[in-house]
């Protein structure tokens, strides 16, 4: 009986050590794994139903391509290259990945968001200033930022004011929402722009009552917001080819308002909306899906042009003219 127990121990190991051989000979270098396989095919398939260009998309060419790239990865940090092609065959210029360690990646763009240090706008007791900068936090840090930004109003404000210039310049994006409560008091109540998808199908964006909506839903609430002492206000607003993404929301959101007029040079060209998504890793997919459209609906995807096109000094100068006059 131990004669058989120990051949059978022997033929149990060798069993085992022919099945490891067998299974590393059959996974041959270049075969990418089904982890591997199984993550870029759930993002691929996020992006083709949810995309902005999901209809001009060859998306059998588009899959051949990243498959390619992904050919031999093993983990998931193997297929970085592949999501990053994938990124720049859709084409948007604005999705973006990051993975589960916080790196941001994009796809090769087409555009550039940079411009020089802004001219300072000089202080003058008729005119009131705010600047919005851009802004990536969320919860308790964006209720925080919209009530700095409401709290800069509240400062400014004085009843000699005869207008405001609303600084844009340099306002690379992030969350669009405490941006939108904060400015509200000069922005005004009510319906500001609108996202729109491929099919043509809208959701609005509003300021109401010291908080930022989306479609009836409130995103991002002032407790105490605060009230102009003179409703309906002259507006100038500041932008320049650093004013991107949610930059450009708050820009589109003063378009075909009353009393408003726009100084500077053309945003950046990110005049459209992400959606985000968490992948089995952590990792995050920021999914373009919409393009911005102002208050009557007027489209932009591009860059957001000025009424008045100045450089540096010159905008400023023509922006504190135009609040005065």
């Amino acid at each position: 009986m131990t004669t058989v127990k120990i051949n059978m121990f022997y033929v149990a190991a060798f069993l085992l050590l022919g099945c490891l051989v067998s299974c590393q000979k059959e996974q041959e270098p270049g075969t990418t794994s089904a982890t591997a396989q199984a993550y870029v095919d759930k993002i691929v398939g996020e992006m083709q139903k949810y995309s902005i260009n999901r209809k001009t998309i060859d998306w059998s060419s588009f899959t051949q391509q990243v498959n390619a790239k992904l050919q031999g990865a093993q983990s998931i940090a193997d297929t970085y290259p592949a999501i990053q092609l994938a990124l720049t065959l859709l084409g948007d210029n604005h999705s973006s990945y990051t993975t589960a360690t916080g790196t941001l990646l994009y796809g090769t763009r087409s555009i550039s968001c940079s411009d020089g240090a802004p001219t300072p706008v000089p202080a003058n007791p008729k005119i009131g200033y705010v600047k919005v900068s851009g802004f990536s936090g969320s919860g308790t840090a964006a209720t925080v930022f919209a009530e700095s930004i409401q709290a800069s109003i509240k400062q400014a404000d004085t009843d000699s004011i005869r207008g405001w210039i609303v600084d844009l310049r340099g306002n690379t994006g992030g969350n669009m929402w405490p941006m939108l409560a904060g400015i509200g008091p000069i922005l005004g109540e009510g319906v500001a722009g609108y996202f729109i998808d491929p099919d043509g199908n809208a959701t609005s964006w509003a300021y109401q009552k010291g908080a930022s909506i989306i479609d009836q839903t409130q995103q991002v609430s002032v407790e105490t917001p605060y009230t102009l002492r003179k409703s309906n206000p002259k507006v100038a607003v500041l932008t320049d080819r650093a004013t991107a993404s949610s930059g450009e929301a708050i820009t589109i959101s003063f378009k075909n308002r009353s009393n408003t007029r726009s100084f500077g040079t053309s945003t950046c060209g990110l005049s459209t909306t992400n959606s985000s998504m968490v992948l089995s890793d952590g990792a995050i997919l920021n999914l373009t899906q919409g393009t911005l459209a102002d208050r009557t609906k007027t489209l932009y995807g591009q860059q957001v042009q000025p009424d008045e096109t100045y450089y540096s000094a010159t905008a400023v100068d023509k922006a504190v003219a135009w609040v005065l006059q």
